[in-house]
């Protein structure tokens, strides 16, 4: 079997916009993005067209763009779709970077394809590109009880949580390279074998 060779034009941070929600768990997805642009030096800027605020970096060579939909998190889909329709990146060159609940703080996985498991965000993504787009896990823990998951998500992590998320949000910046040459399987290992 042949190692599976993604080429990411398109790298989507889920969250929700405006300064109530920025600092909450929910946003790790916008954190992800918003630090790669930070390390290139790019700039978001708000585009109508694609629902969002977005911008273009290069990655070993290769444009990539950055997407934070500004459409709240159970409408990330219809911006990811706008962009990519509009460039005619395939699904399968498209990396979603989301808050994940079923591993602890500090941890980060690469994924393709799969359920949206409660993720409101990966749901409406699901509904408008299908599930074989590529996902990028950054954990932030459960609150133990599914009753208070919605509010879990939408406060601030404790300091010692959110200097784990924020190690693994570096940790996933050390394997961007080899996701943006195309080595897939290279980034798993790497990032998973931490």
């Amino acid at each position: 079997m042949s190692a599976k060779t993604v080429n990411i034009e398109l790298i989507v941070g889920l969250g929700n916009p405006g300064s109530k929600y920025e600092q909450t768990r929910h946003n790790a997805g916008f954190w992800f993005v918003e630090e790669i642009a930070r390390l290139k030096g790019a700039h978001f800027r708000p585009e109508n067209k694609f629902s969002g605020d977005v911008c273009k970096v290069v990655l070993e060579g290769r444009d990539v763009w950055l997407l934070k939909p500004v459409t709240f998190m159970n409408r990330s889909g219809l911006a990811i779709k706008q962009l990519a329709s509009f460039y005619k990146i395939p699904t399968e060159n498209i990396l979603v970077a989301h808050d994940e609940l079923d591993l602890e703080p500090g941890t980060v996985k690469l994924k393709t394809g799969g359920g949206h498991g409660g993720h409101n965000g990966l749901r409406d993504t699901i509904a408008h590109m299908g599930k074989e787009f590529n996902r990028l896990r950054i954990a932030i823990g459960h609150p133990g009880n599914r009753d208070q998951v919605s509010d879990y998500v939408l406060h601030r992590a404790s300091q010692d949580e959110q200097i784990s998320i924020d190690n693994s949000i570096d940790d996933a910046l050390r394997v961007l390279p080899l996701l943006a040459e195309g080595s897939w399987e290279k980034a798993v290992h790497r990032l998973h074998s931490k």
